[in-house]
């Protein structure tokens, strides 16, 4: 299953990538991702909304990705996470077919 991870780096990680400009985040993500049974498939720098960080990463167990998400975060190397399940177009059509049998079932407000 395909996850996307993002957040922004705290002021504490900030000053450690500031005194050690060369270190390999990426081969980090990599081991932690790998650990958990993973691969990591992308991984980019951001500046959006400060300087952060968007991992795109597969995991097999569902309850990996935010597991990995809470070490991160608990490591105090990023704030702000968010966790987002990514979906191939395949799963969606077979999502949509599961909506398409469920609707029925469903009774909205009012209704």
């Amino acid at each position: 299953m395909h996850f996307c991870l993002t957040g922004q780096y705290t002021p504490k990680a900030l000053n450690n990538i500031l005194e050690n400009p060369t270190t390999d985040r990426v081969a980090a993500a990599r081991k932690l991702i790998e650990t958990a049974g993973g691969k990591l498939i992308s991984m980019y720098s951001t500046q959006a909304d400060g300087p952060g960080v968007l991992v795109i990463l597969d995991v097999p167990d569902p309850g990996a990705a935010p597991a990995i998400a809470g070490i991160v975060t608990a490591s105090g190397a990023i704030q702000n996470v968010k966790l987002m399940r990514l979906f191939t177009p395949d799963e969606v059509t077979k999502l949509r077919q599961t909506a398409a049998k469920l609707r029925a079932a469903y009774t909205p407000p009012g209704g």
